[in-house]
Order: C-alpha cells, then sequence, then structure tokens
C-alpha cells in the first residue's frame, strides 16, 4: 500500500473515531461546585479581580494518595513576575523529562531503572534530564542515586499536564 492510500486510510478511520465519540454530557446545576465555592469567597466584582484556585485528590499507580489545593488572587498572579516560571516550564518541556516524571510517579525510583527505560538516553543523558528536573523542584533525591517527586508537586504537576491537554 503506498503512502497516500495509507494516509488517506488512517485520516478516515480517524473521522469514524471522532464521529462515534461519545458527546460531552451537559452542564447540570452544581457541576461547577468548586467554581461556584471559589466566586462565593472571591467574587469578580468592580471591586475585586477574583482568584484561581488549582486542587486534586489522587491516587498514583504507587497507591499512594495526594491531596492538595492551592489558590491565588488574580491580583497577585498578574503581578508575579511571569518569566521566572520559565525554568519550570522548560524543565518540562521536553518528552524525556515527561517520561521519567510518570516513571517516578509509576514506582521506578533509581536513576539505574529510568536509565535502563527504552527510549531515554544514554546514562549520562539522564542524569542531566534528572538534574534538570531536581533544579526546577519537580524532583528530589532523597538519597544519591534515588529520586521522588516532592508530595507537594503531585497535583500541580497532574494540574499542568491536565492544563495542557487540548482544549475539548
Amino acid at each position: 500500500m503506498d503512502l497516500e492510500a495509507r494516509v488517506t486510510a488512517l485520516e478516515r478511520r480517524l473521522a469514524e473515531l471522532v464521529e462515534a465519540a461519545p458527546a460531552a454530557p451537559p452542564v447540570a446545576e452544581g457541576d461547577f461546585w468548586a467554581l461556584d465555592a471559589l466566586k462565593a469567597r472571591h467574587p469578580v466584582t468592580e471591586e475585586a479581580d477574583g482568584a484561581v484556585l488549582f486542587t486534586g485528590a489522587v491516587r498514583v499507580p504507587t497507591g499512594h494518595r495526594y491531596e492538595w489545593q492551592y489558590g491565588l488572587l488574580t491580583e497577585t498572579v498578574l503581578d508575579d513576575d511571569w518569566p521566572e516560571a520559565a525554568a519550570s516550564f522548560a524543565a518540562l518541556g521536553h518528552p524525556v523529562r515527561l517520561t521519567l516524571l510518570r516513571e517516578v510517579l509509576g514506582g521506578l525510583r533509581t536513576a539505574a531503572e529510568l536509565a535502563a527505560l527504552d527510549g531515554v538516553g544514554t546514562t549520562g543523558q539522564v542524569y542531566h534530564h534528572l538534574r534538570q528536573l531536581t533544579g526546577a523542584g519537580w524532583l528530589h533525591s532523597p538519597e544519591r542515586g534515588r529520586y521522588e517527586i516532592p508530595p507537594g508537586r503531585v497535583v500541580p504537576l497532574l494540574v499542568v499536564l491536565t492544563a495542557a491537554r487540548p482544549a475539548t
């Protein structure tokens, strides 16, 4: 089968999958309970700009559970030095680093285990990525050669990954 025919077949299959996907359920009253509570506490008015909040209660593949909530007034976020966040985003901006984070969250803890994964590069490259993630606070090393995602960064990491998904 030539390339053009294969692409056409893939496009047709994708269109079928999109058409068969269930529609998003309608939004019912009470579905925005977190937003409603935030607006009750920090309304958007002529005098107040509101707030942003992220929160989560999760269980990861290792069985560990994390709960986290963090919010800031809109004014604080808008007044922050946004370029200071660049290092944190840059650390997440490499596919291998995201793979390493997923694997650490899934239970792999040592540099040797991570270096043995397919597609992550040489041991030196893995250590480079681990240093980037550690420097940005996405990982920490409680002992030499062993890595963990700090508990206070698990939900924020999942929030960032959720925010990076295409809007539906």
